[in-house]
């Protein structure tokens, strides 16, 4: 993979008189009217799209989909791609559930050198913050107005983010187009304006008032009324369209040290924050090789490492599967006992939210470090453990997840994934945005977690994003969001590696979502999507369950994951993508 210098004026000069447009100007007739009209459909299976030159798939924004694609076919590679996609998918939903101010985990695989590249953009914590237990808010999944966050708006709650970050740094080291041009089409959908979907316009529904707060949020959110936009009105976002124009002049120091910086940090501090310039300054992303486990037959695993608590995780849930017989037995969506001992495997990421005394007297005896947990060993004493049931079923989620997936693959062979969020709640209750960025409260619902680790210090993530290898060579790239993350992510692998099926089939396959906990007893029940298990199949499982038609969407709180790969045949150079297979997921390829 080409790789780029670092001095910004040498970027630029490389790029003068071969700068190409990635908006709809350049896609093919009726492209731009087609992908507007995607952005607000809603799928039942996965899309699909199928290549030698190159592939995107999203979990949401299809028109950001095609816009990294054309990033491809204007010569970038798939990290170009990725990143004008990512950059778009913010554009398209308002900064709502992702922001450019947030946060971003990338794996990429490079097919020159084999090597499996991680980088974390992932939230730091405030150097000036000495008492983060005493940070308001708080939130739970027990209705839509307590997932919205409780508690006074707080400057305190604002964490240091570092997409933007993300995307300099890895445009600086792998990226092929001019540094601008990524920033094209998120510009060109701020200030031309896309139809308001369904989705968002709920979004506005539960966030109205809190958009309303503070004048600035008011003027780059809502209509000059100060009402909410609703399904299909156009909005436009001027303000953002000449923010990202500065920064792709600039680069990411016009956020971390120039005039953004300063408007952010007298905004926060307004608000009881204690970040500072100094904060922003110090922020740097996080490069390291992957970490990687062997999984299935033949296959291995990469992934993020730790602080990646979601790396470790999705590792811990592979040889769990392994060790409990999950891989060798019928699927987990013909058997009651495969389906029992899936639910309880997933159960374990709960171990990164308790303290480490409480996971102590859950599992008496068994190492829990992020070292041990990657082992086969572990997985073989964690299941003697966990084969009567998780003693981690009952406890409360307190790990939202907002956020949104790329992956991408070229014709040389590179795979890159991307996971990118705002991590808290639609905007979140702080509501502040600064010349159309906007700034989410993620300390609000993580106290605990934020007073564990050192002040100014890299907060651990619970994203899963990764490339499966067999003989030293991708074969696929995935990515995942949503609170049921993990479980999507834990499914969609044990279809791929251990029952043979195809990406497309890996998604369709029915899917439990992430349990859901009762705030006052903490009891757990499994949730599952209606009418695609066997009802045989959940009633002997012996725990309690329900089922969420599609249209209780909005109900389940989050409980859903969403799972993206595109696959590669070493062998014949074709690439194969699919999408997610709910919302305005999309895959394309060329």
């Amino acid at each position: 993979m080409d790789r780029r210098p670092t001095n910004r004026k040498e970027r630029a000069h490389r790029s003068e008189g071969a700068f190409p447009d990635l908006t709809s100007a350049s896609w093919g007739p009726g492209e731009r009217d087609r992908f507007v009209a995607s952005q607000q459909a809603s799928r039942t299976g996965a899309a699909t799209a199928s290549g030698r030159n190159g592939a995107v798939t999203v979990a949401h924004g299809s028109y950001a989909a095609r816009a990294g694609l054309e990033a491809m076919k204007q010569g970038g590679n798939a990290v170009d791609a990725a990143l004008t996609t990512a950059l778009t998918q913010v554009a398209l939903t308002a900064g709502a559930p992702i922001s450019y101010f947030g946060i971003m985990s990338l794996v990429c695989f490079e097919a020159e050198t084999g090597r499996v590249h991680t980088m974390n953009a992932e939230w730091n914590t405030v150097a000036g913050e000495t008492d983060p237990l005493s940070i308001p808010g708080g939130l739970d999944f027990s209705s839509t107005e307590s997932l919205l966050g409780r508690g006074r708006p707080s400057g305190r709650t604002a964490l240091v983010g570092g997409f933007m970050k993300g995307v300099d740094a890895a445009h600086s080291r792998f990226g092929k187009l001019p540094f601008a041009s990524l920033f094209q089409p998120a510009v060109e959908v701020a200030e031309r304006g896309i139809p308001v979907n369904e989705g968002l316009a709920w979004m506005y529904a539960l966030r109205r008032d809190d958009l309303a707060r503070l004048p600035e949020t008011r003027e780059a959110l809502l209509k000059p009324d100060g009402s909410a936009y609703r399904q299909g009105d156009i909005l436009r976002q001027p303000r953002l369209a000449q923010t990202l124009r500065l920064v792709a002049e600039h680069g990411s120091d016009y956020m971390y040290q120039g005039p953004w910086a300063a408007k952010l940090i007298s905004a926060v501090q307004a608000e009881g924050g204690r970040m500072t310039l100094q904060d922003l300054a110090d922020y740097e992303v996080t490069w390291a090789d992957a970490l990687v486990a062997e999984v299935g037959d033949g296959y291995s695993l990469a992934t993020s490492p730790w602080p990646n608590a979601g790396g470790v995780a999705l590792i811990e849930a592979q040889h769990l599967a392994d060790a409990a017989g999950l891989v060798r037995g019928p699927h987990f969506t013909e058997s009651s006992e495969a389906l029992r001992k899936a639910l309880d495997i997933t159960q374990m990421q709960m171990v990164g939210h308790v303290s480490p005394e409480d996971a102590g007297q859950l599992f008496p005896g068994l190492d829990l470090s992020p070292e041990a947990r990657v082992t086969r060993a572990h997985a073989e004493k964690l299941w003697a453990l966990l084969k009567d049931g998780s003693p981690l079923s009952g406890w409360k989620r307190t790990s939202p997840m907002h956020s949104d997936d790329v992956v991408a693959a070229d014709a040389e062979g590179n795979i890159v994934a991307v996971t990118h969020s705002i991590n808290c709640a639609l905007w979140g209750r702080t509501a502040l945005n600064i010349d159309g960025i906007s700034i989410g409260d993620p300390a609000s619902y993580q106290q605990a977690q934020v007073a564990a680790v050192p002040p100014g210090g890299r907060l651990p993530a619970p994203t899963e994003t990764g490339v499966v290898l067999r003989d030293g060579r991708a074969i696929l790239g995935f990515a995942s969001m949503g609170a049921g993350l993990h479980q999507r992510t834990f499914q969609g692998l044990l279809n791929y590696l251990h029952f043979g099926m195809t990406v497309e089939d890996a998604v369709n396959t029915p899917d439990f979502f992430a349990p859901a906990t009762d705030p006052t007893t903490f009891e757990a029940t499994a949730v599952f999507p209606a009418g695609k298990f066997d009802p045989a199949v959940l009633q002997g499982t012996g725990i309690a369950w329900r089922e969420a038609a599609a249209e209780d969407e909005h109900a389940l709180l989050g409980g859903e994951g969403y799972w993206v790969a595109v696959e590669r045949s070493p062998e014949t150079g074709v690439i194969s993508a699919a999408s997610h297979n709910r919302h305005n997921s999309d895959a394309v390829a060329f």
